[in-house]
């Protein structure tokens, strides 16, 4: 039996909206955190696609997530924008200020999108990519729960703690990048579990403080930043710019909120987005030209630029289907029965 199954980008939505619905989040919530994850599916980003749906129901199970959540759009000043989720997940909330958060972008030049009191799961490129294919430049920062030790020591205070940015070309993708500050996502750590495989070394560490290289152990002690001291640095700028800055909750802060029960972590999170053509006005063509003398320097020499893989992966998913790893898909069809939201066929639901 193969390892993996392939579904159609409407299948996976399928499934998706079964899952969440059946673990009772309204339609227009459930359609927000659907996006991201077919999103992280079709480019192939794994760790955050299907698979990421299990912890969004199991979040739900847990009754600490809000499933009746109503996020509150609060015009803070001109150029920021704060979005209260009331407790329901980051992509609802993200759904919701978006807009008017271009529009203070479109005046100001820049504006600060903050979204606080959220349950965050998903990758941060779903959130800046869409913002420049509009023409924005887009910085993305959010903790999560404290898994990662800081260099040089052994406990886990950080979180994964992902920094995402983005900026417009003209007839050309954005280029995307988004990297935890963690040397690996913890997700891709917990497939490795899943698929009972070895981490490559410099990971993680066990809960003795010892470099590990077996994913429970490493689930179970401490992750490590990535770079060094320097990976550690960038992890304590994301901490106090979407934390103590924005009136949230740091990694520590968040796990000791979660009080053992696995959810998906409780934060807030801040995008800043800027306008070139505010800045730049008249100067727009000619800078947007020179940026693509930056990437041609990079692209001439066969070297890799970043999103270029993703942007591939989802060329090939729309025409050829998404590859899911079997054992998530049986979990989630599972899932869908044992919800009772599979009282009609399940489109999603095929024989092994």
């Amino acid at each position: 039996m193969a390892e993996t199954v392939t579904v159609t980008l409407d299948e996976a939505s399928d499934l998706c909206l079964r899952v969440l619905t059946g673990a009772g989040l309204g339609r227009r919530h459930a359609e927000a955190v659907a996006a991201v994850i077919v999103a992280g599916q079709r480019d192939e980003c794994h760790s955050h696609g299907l698979y990421r749906l299990i912890g969004c129901a199991r979040a739900l199970a847990t009754g600490r997530v809000n499933k009746a959540a109503m996020p509150k759009v609060i015009d803070s000043a001109p150029s920021i924008l704060k979005v209260d989720a009331d407790f329901g997940f980051s992509s609802y909330a993200y759904n919701e200020g978006i807009e008017l958060a271009v529009e203070k972008a479109r005046s100001q030049g820049l504006a600060a999108f903050v979204i606080n009191n959220c349950y965050h799961f998903s990758a941060l490129w779903p959130e800046v990519e869409p913002l420049a294919e509009r023409g924005f430049a887009a910085l993305a920062l959010t903790p999560s729960h404290s898994w990662v030790a800081p260099a040089g020591g052994t406990k886990p205070v950080f979180g994964t703690n992902p920094i995402a940015f983005a900026w417009p070309r003209v007839d050309n993708h954005p280029f995307v990048f988004d990297f935890a500050t963690s040397a690996t996502a913890r997700g891709e750590i917990e497939l490795h579990r899943r698929a009972g495989k070895s981490l490559v070394p410099g990971l993680a560490l066990d809960r003795n403080g010892q470099p590990t290289v077996d994913p429970a152990e490493a689930l179970r002690g401490a992750m490590l930043t990535f770079g060094g001291h320097k990976g550690s640095a960038l992890s304590t700028m994301v901490e106090l710019l979407a934390g103590p800055l924005i009136n949230d909750l740091i990694s520590l802060e968040s796990k000791a909120l979660d009080d053992g029960l696995d959810a998906t972590p409780c934060h807030g999170e801040l995008i800043l987005i800027f306008d070139p053509r505010v800045f730049l006005g008249e100067a727009l063509g000619k800078n947007l030209a020179r940026a693509e003398l930056l990437f041609d320097a990079i692209i001439g020499q066969d070297a890799r630029l970043p999103s270029q893989r993703r942007y591939q992966a989802r060329l090939n998913s729309l025409h050829a289907g998404m590859s899911v790893q079997r054992s998530v898909y049986e979990e989630l069809i599972a899932l869908v029965k044992t919800l009772g939201a599979s009282r009609n066929v399940c489109a999603c639901e095929r024989p092994a």
